[in-house]
């Protein structure tokens, strides 16, 4: 499927916030209709000799205006996080059929185009601070390294990179699936801290246990918070 019904989504969120809205004005209005009453009955049957203290009555309604207040935030809340929930389905289902970078290392090799020429999809970087060095890897499935790039300094961001499907040998090598490694070091050859991104399509979009997820294929599936760069 590459479709997400919006409506059914929204729907289900709406519903759920009116749900949630009623039971917290339900829970309130019992709380004041009791306090209320409580407060009546200590009224009526307080000691004429020794009335209630006005501090303490004045405590008293003091408490209910701070529960009336936290219920109010509350329902703020819920209404923001169902506007939240809406607005990230809408941007979610706008994804389908887009290529994306998400972390991982996968990379896949076939021959394709004129020639059975070798075509590697693609795949990337995050750099979190800028590196005087970043080295690389591609592996085969054994862990066997088979061709390592250097880059010169570069400069923290994302980034897309690309493999022509040949080994250190200029040898193309067979299809199949291989890892790529990233490392990269500073001036004074001090590791810098960088994530390997493998490739994806998003094909559809679905809710589960772990919130909203982009089904990207044989990347698998990832939160829409794991996408770095929409290509």
């Amino acid at each position: 499927m590459t479709t997400i019904n919006q409506t059914d989504s929204a729907g289900g969120t709406a519903a759920a916030l009116a749900a949630a809205a009623n039971s917290t004005k339900s829970l309130m209005g019992d709380t004041q209709e009791r306090f209320l009453t409580l407060l009546v009955t200590q009224l009526q049957n307080q000691d004429p000799l020794n009335p209630m203290d006005n501090a303490q009555v004045t405590s008293q309604i003091a408490q209910l205006s701070t529960v009336n207040g936290i219920n109010q935030l509350n329902n703020t809340l819920l209404a923001l996080s169902g506007q939240m929930d809406v607005s990230q389905s809408m941007q979610a289902a706008s994804l389908i059929g887009k290529e994306v970078l998400v972390p991982g290392s996968k990379v896949s090799l076939g021959s394709t185009g004129e020639g059975g020429a070798k075509v590697a999809t693609p795949f990337g970087m995050d750099l979190i601070s800028d590196a005087t060095k970043v080295v690389v890897t591609i592996t085969d499935n054994s862990g066997k390294a088979i061709r390592k790039m250097e880059m010169d300094a570069t400069s923290s961001g994302v980034y897309s990179l690309s493999w022509d499907g040949k080994d250190d040998g200029g040898v193309a090598a067979p299809d199949g699936a291989y890892n790529v490694q990233v490392a990269a070091y500073d001036s004074a050859g001090a590791p810098v801290s960088v994530g390997a991104l493998t490739y994806g399509k998003v094909s559809s979009v679905a809710y589960s246990s772990s919130g909203l997820q982009l089904d990207l294929g044989l990347a698998g599936s990832h939160s829409l918070l794991d996408i770095r760069k929409i290509m």
